[in-house]
């Protein structure tokens, strides 16, 4: 009895020294995640790449019309999918400093994720209070093959430390979330991020309200993706 009562005591003080919310337990992800971004610097490439770790082939998304980039989808299960970006050869006259990072790319890598709000400017006063710079909320669309028009809003850190932190989306009225029509067969299996300054970002994450696992080590991204060849993993 007594090394039960001493067991109940330790679970009692273990679960009081973690904040319920900034761990979330191993092998899971945030309840927010929306999608995590693959980069590459050709979109052909980055299909194939995906096709040949997970046995599922992904299908075209569509351009972003002056972003310069264009993209293909996966779903990795409810209101959470892959997408992957790469330069639009058909809009050469686009620039910016996301087009010249995956025109550089040499292999496919994690760039970025996303968190999804249906209040983003409740999100946006929220990061003002905080004192976290970030920029919009602004609107945005998408073309798709089917001739139908995505609609969303994005709000972006203006410091979102080299991809580790997200941005935010809240996707517009009437809008199918793409994971719901995306190719299917790979679900996400977990989710992390890692960072030597690892103390810092629980904090950010903290105040941005995002519950998710953050370790020490190496600043990246980290993603077990369970597919129809097994389980692969991408990593910025």
């Amino acid at each position: 009895m007594s090394s039960l009562l001493s067991r109940r005591f330790f679970l009692r003080l273990t679960g009081a020294l973690v904040s319920p919310g900034m761990i979330p337990a191993a092998g899971s992800w945030p309840p927010s995640l929306d999608h995590i971004l693959l980069g590459a610097a050709d979109l052909e490439a980055g299909v194939a790449y995906i096709e040949k770790e997970s046995g599922v082939r992904v299908a075209g998304g569509g351009s972003h019309p002056g972003a310069g980039t264009r993209n293909a989808l996966l779903s990795l299960g409810t209101e959470r999918y892959l997408e992957i970006i790469a330069p639009d050869p058909q809009q050469g006259g686009a620039h910016s400093p996301r087009l010249m990072e995956l025109a550089d790319l040499k292999q496919p890598r994690l760039v970025g994720w996303a968190v999804h709000t249906k209040d983003i400017e409740a999100i946006a006063r929220r990061l003002r209070e905080a004192k976290i710079p970030a920029e919009g909320p602004n609107d945005g669309s998408r073309l798709r093959p089917n001739g139908k028009v995505l609609h969303w809003r994005t709000l972006v850190l203006r410091d979102n430390h080299a991809g580790l932190l997200p941005f935010f989306i809240e996707w517009g009225t009437g809008t199918v979330h793409p994971s719901m029509d995306a190719p299917s067969g790979c679900k996400l299996a977990s989710f992390e991020v890692q960072s030597q300054e690892d103390a810092q970002l629980r904090e950010l994450f903290q105040k941005m309200r995002i519950e998710v696992t953050v370790r020490p080590g190496p600043g990246l991204l980290r993603a077990p993706i369970a597919g129809l060849r097994g389980e692969f993993e991408l990593t910025s």
